[in-house]
């Protein structure tokens, strides 16, 4: 009994064993099989962290051009390639293509005036001139009731020649009806600008035929071109370390001529509820983008006629007796020029006084 007993016991015990043994492989294969799919999956895992640590390294850096990409304020909803920035005065046909016509003349300039009726003949004149050299040509007709306006072309160009509009252009005229161009040529003035630098010119003015009122303007025969006066007049010394008005770095506002980057920051400073602008002639020299005693400068070499001629009321003041409505309005007329550049100082003075970023780099000059 205890045989049998003892032997099935031990055929027991081989039975554990043998399963045992059978179970061995399969636990090793199965411990073989987690280590390696361990290694893959960890593999894949760290493949797929560095995927995503690269994709949102990407995506910050796409983000960060992104926040530096300059865009015009309005457009940010619209992809890049469709935003057109700028514009012209070009007409355009109401079917078919433009036709590229050659030009005459590596500048392209828009010539701009305000004219009424009444100097039509002298208007005509200079259009005639400018067209001849592909300008672009812009008349703001004025008559009636605002025949009493004078230096209205400020009061149209801060409404119709925003930068933008005119960023296709070189440079800009902005002119009186008042002035004679026998003597002058738009695309030689053009050449002898951009050979010489200017940013903000105009033509001298004929001193035998015209109305001077500063001598920085009159033509100079010996010279192309100036940029500076060396009289004394009114207490002011003019000399050759003269650095701002009325010695050098300005012009009048009858016939003053821009650069595309010179008149985007003239604009600015045209004031939208002022109409004469009497006063930014001495400021303009900050817009010359740089040294206005080097880049703001008259002509000689091409020279024009200031008339003069009466456009305040519409009237001749000389023939134009005291008391009569055309005398009062010309008198009206020209106090609000007086209060207009009152007004343009007062503005200038306090935005100065103010603008702790802003610094004058001619006060610096001068100090030094």
């Amino acid at each position: 009994m205890k045989l049998s007993k003892l032997g099935s016991l031990l055929r027991d015990s081989k039975s554990r064993r043998s399963c045992l043994c059978s179970l061995l492989p399969t636990a090793l294969l199965l411990c073989l099989v987690f280590f390696i799919g361990s290694a893959f999956i960890a593999t894949d895992y760290k493949e797929k962290l560095t995927r995503l640590r690269i994709a949102d390294s990407m995506q910050d850096n796409t983000s960060n051009m992104c926040k530096n990409q300059f865009r015009p304020y309005g457009s940010e909803p619209l992809p890049k390639g469709i935003i057109s920035k700028a514009s012209n005065l070009e007409m355009r046909p109401l079917w078919g293509s433009l036709k590229e016509e050659k030009k005459s003349s590596n500048f392209t300039s828009l010539f701009a005036i305000a004219a009424g009726i009444k100097q039509k003949d002298n208007v005509n004149q200079m259009i005639k001139k400018f067209l001849s050299c592909d300008s672009v040509i812009m008349i703001f007709h004025y008559d009636g009731v605002v025949d009493g306006w004078n230096d209205l072309e400020w009061w149209f160009a801060k409404r119709f020649l925003h930068p933008d509009i005119v960023a296709e252009y070189n440079y800009i005229f902005l002119w009186d009806e008042d002035l004679g161009v026998e003597n002058f040529d738009p695309l030689r003035y053009l050449t002898i600008v951009d050979e010489e630098g200017l940013e903000i010119s105009q033509p001298a003015l004929d001193t035998a035929k015209s109305e001077v009122h500063h001598q920085l303007t009159a033509r100079g025969r010996r010279s192309r071109v100036h940029r500076r006066i060396y009289k004394s007049r009114n207490g002011v010394k003019c000399d050759g370390n003269s650095t701002g008005p009325p010695c050098t770095g300005w012009v009048e506002m009858m016939a003053p001529v821009f650069s595309r980057k010179a008149w985007r920051c003239t604009w600015y400073m045209i004031q939208n509820d002022l109409i004469h602008a009497w006063g930014m002639d001495k400021e303009m020299g900050y817009c010359a983008q740089g040294d206005r005693t080097k880049n703001v400068g008259i002509v000689d070499a091409e020279y024009i006629v200031h008339q003069g001629l009466p456009t305040l009321g519409g009237l001749d003041e000389s023939k134009t007796p005291p008391g009569s409505h055309g005398y009062d309005d010309r008198m009206q007329v020209r106090l609000q020029s007086y209060k207009d550049l009152a007004i343009f100082k007062h503005r200038w003075k306090k935005a100065v006084e103010e603008d702790e970023c802003w610094v004058d780099p001619y006060l610096q000059t001068a100090k030094a």
